[in-house]
């Protein structure tokens, strides 16, 4: 009998004294759960090196749980037919990932949840190389994780080996066991996800969610469909039974930097992209949540966007040349069907191009969480491509670096700080239920006309307001008869605030914002119901 806890992974191991030549490629081990209620889930082992299988399982029902294995070469007794059980407990601890359980879609489909129902909000950063070498572990990768948690960071957007900005076994993508696949990409190479394991582990220890990128989308020509399957195969079985995000590609139908035949190898991404999200969805026992990193939005990558739970968005690196496409992506996406919960998922990193800096952050947040969307992503350029002091990382496949900035410099910057404080404002509220309102103020940001007043909120409850630098006389508009607001404004820069008093609409139900700003800067403007 084997013992866990609620949510979490419990791991069960398979020796067997039979030899095979390709075990990865030529044997394939499942393991059929029976939860208490009777639902059975079939789990994919993994091959975890030399003659060993191993497979993570998790529910959340507590109680007796039965398990059988079942085995593609049936006449191995090691691997097939195995039968035991396990007893669940309850989970006791602190961490809201076990506490709460995994991350689905809300029944509205506009924000995120854990299983219990409890709201989930997304801010992200982006480490796409985090599980490289070049972040040692644990002592780096240890430091990076504590500072994202300190400021309220819930998710790690990171790439499982397969990285962009690089043609495959570049040096600079290896870990300490080498890379993910082997040259030619004939088998995996288990001990490089061993030591992925750890520092993913190490991400859920601390209460972050890992959004596991397969992989950069160009790698789908290459690998071809069918072993792309047993690399989603891989990753599924390794880290299905974690609290997680599935992204199924990075920039998924870009393709590669050199590429001869942009357009071809473009549509055979789109087309194979959506064979793999139907596949994954399939093979993972346990439901977490998919998407794919977009070159615009994650509903253009694939041609049935019912096949993702969240749309995820790129909208630009051009400092506040970039807002624009940002508005028009976001205002298309919540409005499009099926209706999906929405995140700005690249955007702007935090000093790229020497721009990008925190004010543009604040921007890119308030704009999009006010638009609809369900969080946020940061990045910080020096951490997605880990930079170190020693050595940057150099020239992309096109020529240019994007930086220098080693990443101890740049999990500093100002931008992440600020982030925080941002979502543990809104997170006093049921931001949850917030709507988009630019009916709500005058004049209010556009795409065409973006430097203007942008607001979501409660009817009757609470409205909120962003105002970049430069406006600030503006009309709140449709104020609710015989409610009064209190008025305060919140400074995104160090979350502090000032009162501005009670008010109430018009006879018009309208309320002009009086004098003029503390400081020339960027303001949140909070109006909250007085009961």
């Amino acid at each position: 009998m084997l013992y866990g806890r609620q949510n979490c992974p419990i791991e069960i191991t398979f020796e067997t004294t039979r030899k095979y030549d390709d075990p990865f490629n030529d044997v394939e081990v499942e393991v059929i759960f029976t939860e208490p209620d009777g639902k059975e889930r079939i789990v994919p082992a993994f091959w975890a090196g030399d003659s060993c299988w191993k497979v993570r399982y998790a529910s959340a029902r507590v109680g007796l749980h039965r398990w059988r294995s079942v085995c593609s070469d049936s006449t191995n007794s090691d691997l097939n037919g195995r039968e035991g059980m396990l007893e669940i407990l309850p989970y006791e601890g602190n961490n809201p990932l076990f506490r709460h359980g995994r991350i689905r879609p809300s029944q509205n489909k506009h924000y995120l949840e854990h299983i219990d129902g409890t709201p989930f909000f997304w801010l992200a950063d982006t480490w796409w190389m985090g599980l490289c070498k070049r972040l040692s572990f644990p002592e780096e990768f240890s430091l990076l994780t504590a500072d994202r948690v300190k400021k309220g960071f819930s998710v790690i957007q990171i790439v499982a080996g397969l990285y962009p900005d690089m043609p495959a076994f570049d040096e600079r993508g290896a870990n300490e066991a080498g890379y993910p696949w082997e040259q030619g990409f004939t088998r995996i190479n288990p001990s490089y996800f061993d030591m992925a394991d750890l520092r993913l582990q190490h991400l859920i220890r601390s209460g972050l969610v890992p959004c596991i990128v397969g992989c950069w989308g160009y790698y789908l020509p290459w690998l071809g469909i069918e072993k792309m399957k047993k690399h989603w195969r891989y990753l599924i079985a390794r880290y299905s039974a974690y609290p997680v995000i599935f992204c199924l590609a990075g920039e998924g139908i870009m393709p590669y930097y050199l590429s001869q035949e942009p357009q071809k190898e473009s549509e055979f991404q789109k087309k194979g992209w959506t064979e793999i999200a139907r596949y994954v969805r399939e093979t993972d026992p346990f439901n977490n949540p998919i998407t794919i990193h977009p070159t615009d939005s994650a509903r253009n990558q694939v041609e049935d966007a019912s096949l993702l739970d969240i749309d995820m968005l790129q909208t630009g690196h051009s400092d506040r040349w970039s807002i624009p496409n940002t508005i028009r992506l976001l205002n298309s996406s919540y409005s499009a069907e099926p209706v999906l919960p929405l995140i700005n998922g690249e955007v702007c990193y935090e000093g790229i191009g020497e721009a990008c800096r925190q004010e543009v952050q604040r921007f890119m947040f308030w704009v999009s969480f006010l638009s609809g969307a369900c969080g946020h992503t940061y990045g910080a350029n020096g951490i997605w491509q880990v930079n170190t002091k020693e050595k940057p990382y150099g020239p992309s496949p096109h020529g240019m670096s994007w930086g220098n900035t080693p990443w101890e410099d740049a999990y500093q910057l100002p931008g992440s700080h600020q982030l925080g404080l941002a979502k543990r404002f809104l997170e006093r509220y049921q931001w949850w239920r917030f709507v988009p309102h630019q009916d709500w103020v005058e004049p209010a940001g556009t795409m065409d006309n973006w430097n203007g007043a942008y607001c979501a909120g409660i009817e009757g409850e609470l409205r909120v307001i962003f105002l970049p630098s430069g406006v600030w006389g503006i009309k709140v508009k449709e104020l609710e008869k015989n409610v009064r607001y209190r008025a305060f404004l919140f400074n995104p820069t160090n979350g502090e605030e000032i009162e501005m008093g009670v008010i109430r609409g018009d006879e018009k139900g309208t309320w002009q914002v009086p004098g003029v700003p503390p400081i020339f800067q960027d303001w949140v403007l909070v109006l909250s119901a007085q009961r």
